[in-house]
C-alpha cells in the first residue's frame, strides 16, 4: 500500500495524482480495453521527439490514436479487405475527408445521380465554393459515366446499392472505365458493410482505391453511435488522407469506439438475419396490388439484380416500394403513420425497423417511376410480425 498522506496526516492531493501503484500486466478479456486520453505521457524527451503515430508504432496525443482506436481501425480494415483505416465522427465526415484530401481548385468529381444525398450536397456547396466542379451520372448506364469523364476528373464516386432507390450498378464496368481514365475511385460501401462483397478484390473485377463506410449503420447495429471510416490498400494514398485527417482535427470518442468493438463480433450474424427478413418482406410486397415496383437488389425484376447476383453473397435488410400513382402522397403518408412496429426515422441497420417516405421527383434527375416511394429498414423483429404490421396499415388506402 502506498502512503498518500502528507505531514499532517491528511490525504495529499499530489499523492493522489502521482500515485505509485501500477496494476500487474497480463490481464486478458474478450473485449479490448477502453483507453481515454488527450495527453500521452513520455518517459523522456528522447521518447517525445522519436515517437511516431503515423504508422501506429507509438502514441503521441489522444487525437492521433489510442490502443482502443488503433484496434478498431485494424478490425475495420480487415472487415473491408483493406490495409489501412481512418476513423471519423460520421459517415458524412468520411465522405468529406476524401474530397478535401484529394481534390483542389480546377478538379472535377463525378457522383452517381442515385448517390447518398449529402454527398451530392457537399459537391454543390463546399466543394463548389472551393473551385471544385462536379457532374452527376447514371450509375446504371456505363456510357453515361463515359460521357462525363474529362481531363479534369480526379475522383469518381460509386455507390452500391443506390441510396433509397436501391439500384445495383455494374461496378466492374464502371471501374474499368475509370481505370482507363486514371482517376481515383471511391466507393460508399455502407450498404455492403464489408459482408456482401469485397470492394478491393481485383479478381472480382473491383479493386477500388477507397472504401467509405458509415459505421453508424451495420458495424454499430445499435442505432446509438455516429462514426465513419475511410479504408485503403495504398500506403501513399492513405498518408495523403491521414495528413488532412490530422489537420482537420477529426477524432472519435473512446466510448464510441468501445461500442463498435463490442458490436463487430455479431455484425455478420445481424447482417444475414436482416437480409433474410428483408427478402421475405420484399417478396410479400411484390405481390401487393398497391405498389408498382419493389426495389431490392436480391429480388428478380429489381434494377441491377443481375449485377448483384454476379457479385454479392448477401444483401442488406433494406428495400423500397413505389406506390401506384393513383395514391396521393398524403395517402401514402397516412399508411406510414399507421405503421406500429416500423418507426419513422432516418438511418438503418439498428434493432428497430424503420420507414421513411420519399418523393422521387425531388430526388432524381430522371425518376424511373411516378408515385411515392417508401423505404423500409428491417430491424430484428420477426418477419411475420412486420408483414402483419404492413398489412394492417394498408387498410387506410382501401
Amino acid at each position: 500500500m502506498t502512503d498518500v498522506h502528507g505531514d499532517g496526516g491528511a490525504v495529499s492531493a499530489t499523492a493522489l495524482i502521482h500515485h505509485g501503484y501500477t496494476p500487474p500486466g497480463g490481464f486478458a478479456a474478450v473485449q479490448p480495453a477502453v483507453h481515454k486520453a488527450s495527453t500521452v505521457i513520455f518517459a523522456n524527451t528522447q521518447a517525445l521527439h522519436a515517437r511516431q503515430w503515423k504508422d501506429k508504432t507509438g502514441y503521441t496525443y489522444g487525437l492521433h490514436g489510442t490502443p482502443t482506436t488503433f484496434t478498431l481501425e485494424e478490425r475495420i480494415a480487415t472487415l473491408e479487405g483493406g490495409q489501412q483505416t481512418l476513423l471519423l465522427p460520421s459517415g458524412l465526415a468520411a465522405i468529406a475527408l476524401v474530397g478535401m484530401a484529394l481534390l483542389r481548385a480546377g478538379d472535377e468529381v463525378l457522383i452517381p445521380d442515385n448517390a447518398y444525398g449529402p454527398n451530392k450536397e457537399l459537391a454543390r456547396g463546399e466543394l463548389a465554393r472551393w473551385g471544385i466542379t462536379h457532374r452527376f451520372y447514371d450509375a446504371m448506364d456505363p456510357s453515361s459515366l463515359e460521357a462525363v469523364l474529362s481531363p479534369a476528373t480526379k475522383l469518381v464516386w460509386l455507390e452500391a446499392a443506390g441510396s433509397v432507390t436501391m439500384e445495383f450498378p455494374d461496378l466492374s464496368a464502371l471501374i474499368r472505365l475509370v481505370r482507363s481514365h486514371g482517376a481515383l475511385i471511391a466507393l460508399d460501401n455502407t450498404w455492403g458493410a464489408g459482408i456482401a462483397f469485397n470492394a478491393f478484390e481485383v479478381e472480382a473485377g473491383l479493386g477500388v482505391d477507397i472504401s467509405v463506410h458509415a459505421l453508424t449503420k451495420y458495424p454499430s447495429g445499435g442505432a446509438d453511435v455516429m462514426m465513419g471510416s475511410v479504408t485503403t490498400r495504398d500506403e501513399p494514398l492513405h498518408l495523403r488522407l491521414k495528413a488532412t485527417h490530422m489537420r482537420m482535427g477529426w477524432g472519435v470518442g473512446a466510448n464510441d469506439a468501445e461500442l463498435l468493438l463490442r458490436s463487430l463480433p455479431t455484425l455478420s450474424l445481424r447482417y444475414h438475419a436482416q437480409d433474410a427478413v428483408g427478402r421475405q418482406l420484399a417478396g410479400w410486397w411484390s405481390a401487393r396490388p398497391e405498389v408498382v415496383q419493389v426495389l431490392h437488389p436480391a429480388l428478380a425484376g429489381s434494377p441491377g439484380h443481375a449485377a448483384w447476383q454476379r457479385l454479392c453473397t448477401a444483401s442488406a435488410g433494406l428495400f423500397s416500394v413505389v406506390f401506384d400513382d393513383r395514391y396521393s402522397a398524403a395517402q401514402v403518408h397516412a399508411f406510414v403513420d399507421a405503421l406500429r412496429l416500423f418507426k419513422i426515422g432516418y438511418s438503418w441497420a439498428g434493432p428497430v425497423s424503420l420507414v421513411v417516405p420519399y418523393q422521387l421527383s425531388v430526388m432524381r434527375s430522371r425518376p424511373a417511376w411516378p408515385g411515392t416511394l417508401v423505404r423500409f429498414s428491417v430491424g430484428l423483429e420477426s418477419a411475420t410480425d412486420l408483414i402483419a404490421d404492413c398489412e394492417q396499415a394498408l387498410s387506410v388506402l382501401r
